[in-house]
């Protein structure tokens, strides 16, 4: 393989200045979010979710599926590792790594889960057969084979025919939502000679709304 040490990359010399940033966190990490959809930057919903928890620290990919004034929300299987994972140690982190722009958001925060109704409505918004999958997979658990999986996928498209209607699969008791209140909200760009920006919204009481610009104060890290 390569040698990973002797790969360069020359970074933009783009600043980020505190009197460049948007008021609130929400708004600036929508500008950025809206700035990486249109450079086409490939799933730019797409963060890592780092956890702690009885098996140990674990990170993956996930999607992001909403970011309001509450936080940003994600939905999966409560009974895979990561849902484990929050339930045992509810403080956890995000990383946006939009790397094509020389930018990530890193955010640290409380995890509480959304409601079923909340559930319910993003639920039934997904494609058929990410609904069926829903309740074809035990996530994190062992499989014998693709097969098991796929059998089991098969088994339910049959009990539950796609009529195109959004309740033709209802909702698990195992799948739900959680939102990630934030307390820190970091925009990173990075710079030459490893002089990268590094600006943090801060928050100065319990979980302010993201959008509410009283609720954060601005802070400047050493790369």
């Amino acid at each position: 393989m390569e040698d990973p040490a002797a790969r360069r990359v020359a970074y933009a010399d783009v600043p980020l200045r505190v009197e460049d940033l948007a008021p609130s966190p929400l708004a600036q990490f929508d500008r950025w979010y809206s700035a990486a959809v249109d450079a086409r930057i490939a799933e730019p919903n797409a963060m890592v979710l780092a956890t702690g928890g009885p098996d140990g620290p674990s990170a993956r990919t996930v999607l992001l599926k909403g970011a309001d004034a509450r936080g940003f929300s994600l939905y999966t299987n409560r009974t895979s590792r990561k849902a484990r994972a929050m339930a045992a140690e509810p403080r956890v982190g995000l990383v946006f790594p939009w790397v094509g722009m020389q930018r990530q958001v890193a955010v640290v925060g409380d995890v509480v889960e959304l409601s079923r109704e909340e559930s319910w409505a993003y639920f039934s918004s997904r494609p058929y057969g990410s609904r069926i999958g829903a309740w074809a997979s035990a996530q994190s658990a062992p499989a014998a084979s693709a097969d098991e999986v796929r059998g089991r996928w098969a088994e339910l498209t049959a009990r539950w025919p796609d009529t195109g209607c959004a309740d033709d699969v209802p909702l698990p008791e195992h799948w739900g939502g959680y939102l990630v209140r934030a307390r820190e909200v970091e925009f990173w760009q990075g710079r030459p000679s490893r002089l990268h920006d590094r600006l943090v919204f801060v928050a100065v009481r319990e979980h302010p709304a993201l959008d509410d610009p009283g609720g954060w104060r601005v802070e400047r890290r050493q790369p």
